[in-house]
């Protein structure tokens, strides 16, 4: 069955006014939804721990900010945009306890509500408002008067009206110029998951440097391996996402559309398959979830070995040093975390 799609003139900002609407954290999704929503014409508050080296910067974009605990009393809707292994220790120390009926709990990704890291109480409305696509993505886009598709779902509804505020909200990101898909927290954790584990991350990456191993161990120059097998995958991902695979196919030569159809089944063969569902039954029964919450509680000692590992990868070497080469390339200062509680 085909999903509903809602578009601007499905929702309204109405649900939203006259409401104080909080964005706990400022990094890369709260602070692409915080200034969406102000320049729609919404009342945002920001809350961050006092010693937040982004109190500064919220307040330099107009923004009240108060410590989480005070914001969260202070708001009707509190959207929690902090990493989900950090929103245990933010939900119990300065969320729960200000936490009363009336008030509506938002979040842009499933997992904490999902693998339940947090119970909140059955007096609140749980919403999410997932857009599919990274925060400066979510910001940029507004900017330039579109918007990135975004999914919704309702986890709990005791006010009633917690689909219409979800719908509001997604309008002031932007999200109904892209289109808004409903979902379910579930559905939206364990897919999302499974697609960052399976191919687009995961999958990638190590298609990737397999594929450049391989030709670097067979005798190839690294730099012909790394045009090859990671700088042209761009190419083809703008033309699948232009016109779907398909579309790809008819862009490409015959000789590359064969090799496409005729040896890429025999690389992503049944085995991987296999692998795959292996994968999602592990999503789905929350041994992932459990794993990754053990491994940040002790120190992240084996994350951070395999992060090292891969950084000093011979791709690294050579693809930084042919970028450099390539001035029109935005060259990514790497370092903190990506998605930090800031």
């Amino acid at each position: 069955m085909a999903a509903t799609i809602y578009t601007e003139n499905d929702a309204s900002l109405a649900p939203l006014q006259g409401k104080t609407c909080a964005v706990i954290g400022f990094g890369s999704q709260g602070h692409a939804h915080a200034l969406n929503l102000k320049e729609s014409g919404v009342n945002v508050i920001i809350g961050l721990y006092p010693e937040s080296k982004s109190r500064k910067v919220a307040e330099e974009r107009g923004f009240k900010v108060l410590d989480t605990a005070e914001a969260v009393k202070a708001a009707d809707v509190i959207m929690v945009a902090v990493p989900d292994t950090v929103i245990p220790k933010v939900y119990n120390a300065d969320i729960a306890p200000n936490l009363v009926e009336g008030k509506t709990l938002l979040f842009s990704h499933g997992f904490a509500i999902h693998f339940k890291t947090i119970v909140p109480p059955t007096e609140v409305d749980i919403i999410m408002v997932a857009p599919k696509g990274p925060g400066h993505l979510v910001r940029r886009q507004y900017t330039e008067g579109k918007g990135v598709p975004t999914l919704i779902a309702i986890y709990q509804d005791k006010s009633g009206k917690a689909k219409d505020v979800a719908l509001a909200w997604a309008k002031g990101i932007g999200g109904t110029r892209g289109g808004v898909f409903e979902t379910t927290f579930k559905e939206e954790t364990e897919t999302d998951l499974f697609g960052e584990q399976v191919v687009l991350c995961g999958g990638t990456t190590a298609l990737v440097k397999a594929g450049f191993e391989t030709l670097v161990e067979a005798g190839y120059q690294p730099e012909m391996a790394y045009f090859e097998c990671l700088h042209e995958l761009k190419l083809i991902v703008d033309l699948m996402f232009e016109s779907g695979i398909a579309g790809m196919r008819f862009s490409i030569s015959e000789t590359a559309e064969y090799g496409d159809v005729s040896v890429g089944p025999k690389i992503i063969d049944d085995h991987v398959k296999a692998n795959m569902k292996a994968a999602l039954v592990r999503i789905q029964t929350g041994e992932f979830a459990k794993e990754w919450t053990d491994e940040y509680n002790a120190g992240q000692p084996n994350f951070n070995r395999l992060r090292e590992e891969s950084k000093n990868h011979p791709i690294e070497e050579v693809g930084g040093r042919l970028r450099s080469l390539m001035s029109w390339v935005k060259k990514r200062e790497l370092g903190g975390s990506q998605a930090s509680y800031e």
